[in-house]
């Protein structure tokens, strides 16, 4: 065998398709493309998700999907786990004692959650609390705190602690002007005070 009888195998190498060259190519007329129309030009080129000239389907989607609530009170949150692995038994923690142990590391509001095993008695003041993380610390002897988050108005920016924390000798935020709920606003101070 010399160099010259190498053949590549059968059906290893095919003609190519030759367009254009008239009826006796098996092709036709058209060359393979069709009738006419756009497709049938010289130089034609269709963008993936073109659709005829009608607005195709990416253009008909909305272009922003939901909102941002600028008034969403965000927390940070803490696990009872984490807190009752870092601090001994009879502590108390609070905001300053979580910014002083480099837990906290934003100004939002806290939240417990209750993620986790608590076998120490701790005295925990947070803003909110949910229900697990109160029953966890009350049945292991501790004491929750709650400081309640009141209803930002008119912010603009990141809410923060000291704009949602209820302080002392507030008086509850009328929701609605009218005499109904300034009677409802009086009650509400008489019985607390």
């Amino acid at each position: 065998m010399r160099l010259h009888d190498l053949r590549p195998d059968p059906g290893a190498r095919r003609s190519p398709k030759r367009v254009g060259r008239g009826l006796g190519s098996g092709h036709g007329v058209t060359a393979t493309r069709g009738t006419k129309g756009q497709k049938a030009r010289e130089g034609f080129k269709m963008n993936p998700g073109f659709e005829g000239g009608q607005i195709r389907m990416i253009k008909r989607l909305p272009h922003m999907r939901g909102f941002h609530n600028n008034w969403r009170t965000e927390y940070e949150p803490f696990n009872v786990g984490l807190l009752a692995r870092r601090f001994g038994a009879g502590a108390t923690i609070d905001m300053a004692t979580l910014t002083e142990t480099g837990m906290r590391t934003t100004n939002l509001p806290v939240k417990i959650l209750g993620d986790g095993k608590v076998a120490v008695a701790l005295t925990i003041v947070a803003h909110k609390f949910s229900k697990t993380a109160r029953e966890k610390i009350e049945a292991a002897g501790g004491i929750v705190t709650e400081l309640g988050v009141k209803t930002a108005q008119g912010k603009r920016r990141r809410i923060e602690a000291s704009d949602v924390t209820i302080t002392h000798g507030e008086s509850p935020r009328v929701r609605k002007p009218g005499t109904r709920a300034a009677a409802r606003s009086s009650e509400i101070t008489s019985a607390s005070e």
